[in-house]
């Protein structure tokens, strides 16, 4: 009988996925919105994202628990580290609120279009997360500060989602910068994830097919004395990310 459901229960369950991500996301919002009036806390920043943290891994449980979304996390049950630099590949849409989930008190980079976006920016502002619609100076130094006040920074180097039938899109250098502006160091983070699921070619209200699978690895942790020129360093990454990422087409 649920084999029999199983076609008829997954793209609801995938919708009132988003349905519960957009209803808590507005709830937290709408908390948020008078603490911007406050003078700023890095303590209250830190529960903010706390509380966020909390709200993505509620999302994740659903997404596995309703077997919309299988999760797999590799190399996560150690110890993660705090006050890095996370670098990830970028394929969907799903990556950041998933991943975000599971490292410790860490911000990102968020473009200037959702810090604009009245039922995103309250809470992304209140968690202090750095803009990407700052100058290029700006930009780095205030995730130098977030990095040198014990935060991790989550980047995705590509810059933006994965081009539909790459396995990588080129490496932007400034997570390299931020590296050796803050003297942390870089934990790579793979992510393969089924094709189309979240992807820049599909808006996440077309339903792709169900159900989909994401994988998180754990990669490897690169020591500050070992990031060289930004720019070689970058490639170097670049290199590693297309060595190890499996081809698009191998998770169903």
């Amino acid at each position: 009988m649920l084999t029999l459901l199983r076609p008829l229960w997954l793209p609801v369950a995938y919708y009132l996925s988003w349905i519960w991500f957009g209803l808590g996301g507005l709830a937290l919002n709408i908390a948020c919105m008078p603490l911007l009036l406050l003078p700023r806390s890095e303590r209250r920043g830190r529960r903010v994202r706390a509380v966020t943290r909390s709200m993505f891994n509620f999302w994740k449980q659903w997404l596995h628990f309703s077997n919309v979304i299988r999760i797999t996390w590799n190399g996560f049950d150690r110890p993660l580290p705090s006050g890095v630099i996370y670098a990830a590949n970028h394929p969907g849409i799903m990556d950041a609120p998933l991943l975000l989930s599971g490292l410790p008190d860490t911000v990102c980079i968020m473009k200037p279009a959702l810090l604009r976006n009245p039922f995103i920016a309250p809470t992304a502002l209140a968690c202090g997360y750095v803009s990407a619609g700052d100058n290029g100076v700006e930009l780095l130094r205030n995730a130098v500060d977030r990095i040198n006040a014990g935060q991790s920074l989550l980047i995705f180097p590509e810059g933006t989602r994965t081009a539909t039938g790459s396995r990588l899109n080129p490496l932007k250098p400034g997570f390299a910068v931020i590296a050796r502006r803050s003297g942390r160091p870089v934990q790579l983070i793979y992510v393969r994830a089924s094709p189309h699921l979240g992807s820049k070619s599909l808006p996440w209200w077309h339903l792709p097919v169900l159900p989909g699978h994401v994988e998180f690895t754990l990669g490897e942790l690169i020591p500050p004395e070992e990031i060289d020129s930004p720019l070689a360093f970058t490639e170097r990454i670049a290199e590693r990310f297309r060595a190890t990422l499996a081809p698009v087409s191998s998770l169903a």
